[in-house]
């Protein structure tokens, strides 16, 4: 099993790339849309239709998967991926900007937990998935890296009016995935019915997972409003154009993936709760430093923040794939991509309550508190992660 996991490697690597770049679009539609004269209040909103439909259907999906498989199930959120990005450059409303964002957040959560239920069932240790996960997650960062960069370039040049035709990329490459996975053969989970879903989502509960839930919704409660927003606070607070705010927020990404990778590299030399728990102390570290300058430093001093704001993504983004290995190693495999569904959930919960709560700080002209609302928050999860750990250690005995 191992060894067919270096054969589904670079087709999941793909699949995580895509979504990627079609989930951390939204900062670049925020920052267009805007300028169109869209209120903020309608951007922060704007999430919410990409994440809702992805917490109400996620266990519905978990059946679908079980149904038709993880392979056939890829194929068809990466065909429905594909088609959108190629009708959207051809469309002008904005209610299809909600609809679209709908269709991708449920595709995501699709290809997602087929993921995550493909890499549970290859890999069986603890360190070796966390390993897996970061250097797949990994690729979730160049995504937001290509994605910046290349509507950067493609905003600031002669063409800017035609930015949405950069979506027939993704199309192109959603095409090369899909023929990937047609090549490859894949071991599927044993096939459950609703009943079966219902009772052991029943049987999962219990506080440690609470508490992890909390935490994933915490997390991505925080890097959303670094991945969508960060664009719009560098040129609406610090002034910038639109070209670079997108490539600034572009080393967020760089950083995020080198975190990562260099996670992948380090994780089995380090106990999985302590490393976790040191990435979050330098995160509130950093900010810290930055809250302090924002507070404090000068206007001129404020050019800082373009570079110090992207060194959190480095320890920020271990969190994520790290807090999800060392729980989903402790859950039977005919469970994985139920549990997977409840990280979903909660990822789209907390990412959709971010936006909503970023869009009333633009609304307000509240930026010179962007740093410190993140900073609370972080400090937040601190504490939650702390417990949640204390439980875990209990449960297992340690």
């Amino acid at each position: 099993m191992i060894s067919q996991r270096s054969k589904i490697s670079l087709p999941l690597q793909l699949t995580f790339l895509i979504f990627s770049m079609v989930l951390n679009c939204m900062g670049i539609v925020i920052l267009q849309l805007s300028e169109a004269k869209i209120a903020y209040e309608k951007l922060g909103f704007l999430e919410s239709f990409k994440d809702l439909p992805i917490a109400f259907i996620s266990l519905f999906i978990v059946h679908f998967i079980s149904r038709f498989g993880a392979k056939k199930s890829l194929i068809f959120s990466l065909s429905v991926v594909g088609i959108c990005s190629l009708i959207l450059p051809f469309v002008e409303v904005f209610w299809f900007y909600k609809l679209w964002f709908a269709i991708i957040g449920t595709c995501f959560a699709i290809g997602k937990i087929c993921v995550f239920g493909i890499l549970r069932n290859n890999v069986t240790d603890e360190r070796s998935l966390a390993k897996s996960m970061n250097s797949v997650e990994a690729s979730f960062m160049i995504g937001i890296f290509v994605v910046n960069t290349g509507f950067g370039w493609l905003i600031s040049s002669a063409y800017s009016e035609f930015w949405k035709f950069g979506f027939l990329f993704i199309s192109l490459l959603c095409a090369v995935t899909i023929f990937l996975f047609s090549r490859l053969q894949i071991s599927e989970a044993v096939k459950a019915g609703p009943e079966s879903i219902l009772k052991d989502l029943t049987g999962l509960f219990s506080p440690a997972l609470v508490f992890f839930l909390a935490i994933i919704f915490s997390i991505v409660f925080i890097e959303q409003s670094f991945n969508s927003w960060l664009p719009s606070f560098y040129k609406n607070h610090l002034k910038v154009n639109s070209f670079f705010a997108l490539q600034a927020s572009s080393f967020l990404a760089l950083f995020s993936y080198a975190g990562r990778m260099v996670t992948s590299f380090v994780i089995h030399r380090f106990s999985l709760s302590r490393y976790y728990l040191l990435c979050l102390s330098l995160i509130l570290l950093v900010l810290s430093v930055i809250s302090g300058i924002q507070l404090f430093g000068t206007e001129d001093g404020s050019g800082v923040l373009l570079f110090l704001f992207p060194v959190t993504g480095f320890f920020l983004s271990p969190l994520y794939p790290v807090i999800n290995s060392k729980m989903i190693s402790g859950i039977d495999r005919s469970k994985a991509e139920l549990f997977t569904a409840l990280i979903v959930i909660f990822s789209s919960l907390g990412s959709s309550l971010s936006s909503v709560m970023m869009s009333i700080l633009f609304g307000n002209r509240l930026l010179d508190y962007y740093s410190m609302y993140i900073l609370s928050a972080v400090s937040l999860l601190f504490v939650i992660s702390v417990i949640y750990f204390k439980i875990a250690g209990k449960t297992s005995g340690k």
